[in-house]
């Protein structure tokens, strides 16, 4: 049984949405990849396809199929591209995919990569949706948070602070607040993620506290918050990252830093198969180097399912 020599074919035809758009990607005839994909049907003993005159659609099985295809066409890809490119320039397109809050840290990285690769493409995928890296084809996932088991490789980047900052017009007309209490008094502009405020958080002690603070302002959208801060509207609470070109600017201060406490952990997820791809390699190398803290760290063991890397 020769599942290979149709499975190319099929993939084209339910991409393309039709024998002759598959054909012309392929360059052969209409009639060829008819009969190949007719041959593999023939072999799984099930009809992947359901065709009429006009149109080509999956049946049940062509979907479950076809998201199996890809995915072993995702990772036979990435082997070519490993053993035959281990020492090559970093080409094709990197697809990495990261929430919303960290677009500002990851764009100086890679504009930097397009500068120094002419060959390379970057696609980023900026969502607070947890994509599914292999079907998907995404080679980078950035995650904040904890991880959850997966095959995936990990490398801890950094821990970012949660840190209060406000722009120097509004802490010169309203004061500087000394204590979490004191934002009582203030304007706080707070951060919605999933419907929900999120509170702020402080140490406390040894450990940390999450403190209810007013808000008349509520925003879904990280760049609208630090521009409306940055405008003088009120203060917020940020992850430091987000901030650090703004508070080296002076465009922003940092206010109640000693009750500044641990964010959420940032990790960059890679494909096990992917992880020693050139333009895999030399992106998780470069955010390492921008936003990373000990990134190039010795391996670790794994952790809930999850392998460090």
């Amino acid at each position: 049984m020769d599942l290979f020599s149709g499975v190319i074919p099929f993939v084209h035809v339910a991409e393309a949405g039709g024998f002759r758009a598959a054909a012309a990607r392929l360059g052969v005839t209409a009639a060829a990849v008819s009969k190949s994909v007719a041959k593999l049907e023939a072999e799984l003993g099930v009809v992947l396809l359901e065709r009429t005159s006009r149109h080509v659609a999956l049946t049940p099985e062509g979907a479950v199929f076809l998201e199996r295809c890809r995915a072993a066409m995702s990772q036979l890809q990435a082997g070519r591209e490993q053993v035959a490119g281990a020492l090559r320039e970093p080409h094709g397109t990197l697809r990495v995919t990261l929430p919303p809050v960290l677009g500002r840290g990851v764009l100086p990285v890679v504009a930097r990569l397009s500068a120094r690769y002419p060959r390379l493409s970057i696609r980023l995928v900026v969502t607070n949706r947890l994509l599914r890296l292999v079907e998907e084809e995404i080679d980078v996932a950035l995650r904040l948070g904890p991880l959850e088991g997966s095959s995936l490789i990990a490398r801890a980047l950094r821990t970012p602070r949660w840190i209060t900052v406000a722009a120097p017009a509004y802490l010169a007309s309203r004061g500087a607040p000394t204590s979490p209490a004191d934002l009582a008094r203030h304007e706080c502009i707070k951060f919605v993620l999933r419907g929900k405020v999120v509170e702020w958080r402080f140490r406390a002690g040894d450990g940390a506290i999450d403190v209810a603070t007013p808000s008349r302002i509520v925003l879904d959208h990280s760049d609208l918050l630090i521009d409306a801060v940055v405008h003088a509207v009120g203060v917020a609470q940020v992850l430091d990252f987000m901030a650090a070109p703004l508070l080296e600017a002076g465009l922003l201060v940092e206010v109640l830093a000693p009750f500044a406490t641990d964010g959420p952990p940032l990790h960059a997820l890679t494909p096990a198969r992917r992880a020693s791809v050139p333009r895999v390699r030399v992106f998780l190398d470069a955010l390492g180097d921008a936003l990373g803290r000990g990134g190039r760290g010795p391996r670790s063991p794994p952790e809930n399912g999850v392998r460090k890397g």
